[in-house]
């Protein structure tokens, strides 16, 4: 499938993906691609979150490939029940967190409970091996859980601006593959 021929709708993690993060710099360089906005990015409550994504879904004109970065993979994961049916065509899912973890922030505990079931279209889950949200066992359970693709992109951190990872062309480069898939 092609870039041009669907939406893509980015998602942000807690507290948003600000100037020179990846997922900014792919809304500005994909034509079909935006921003999901939230209304609150400090203190998010999955019920927002969700009915935002799923609301971003359903106003699509075109299929939906979904970018979720960090917090925002767990919100899709909980969106996707609610998901049109057969209007999500895959998600690129980075850096997702084990909300079990004592490293991962409070704010987010709202997204708990994350589902297991598997996701209902292909999905790519990318990860690092030294990730201080998820550990690379946890991130194989998910993604056996979730039916997902698994690649893991080495010692990247948490996959941001704060990890090195502005322009992020190896992630780039996975999401091309993604969109091959489907």
């Amino acid at each position: 499938m092609r870039i041009a021929d669907v939406d893509i709708l980015i998602l942000p993690g807690l507290g948003n993906s600000g100037p020179g993060h990846w997922q900014r710099r792919w809304a500005e360089r994909f034509s079909t691609g935006r921003i999901v906005e939230q209304d609150e990015w400090d203190d998010p409550d999955v019920r927002d979150w969700t009915a935002a994504i799923v609301e971003a879904v359903e106003a699509a004109r075109r299929p939906v490939v979904l970018v979720a970065h960090s917090l925002a993979v767990s919100a899709l994961v909980h969106a996707a029940p609610r998901f049109p049916a057969g209007k999500v065509k895959g998600a690129f899912l980075v850096s997702p967190p084990d909300h079990e973890r004592r490293s991962f922030p409070k704010e987010g505990r709202s997204f708990d409970n994350v589902p297991r079931d598997p996701l209902p279209f292909p999905s790519l889950l990318v990860v690092s091996s030294n990730d201080p949200y998820i550990t690379a066992d946890r991130a194989a359970d998910l993604a056996s859980a979730w039916g997902s693709e698994l690649h893991f992109a080495g010692e990247a951190g948490h996959i941001n601006v704060d990890s090195g990872h502005g322009p992020w062309p190896e992630g780039l480069l996975m999401f091309t593959r993604l969109m091959q898939r489907i």
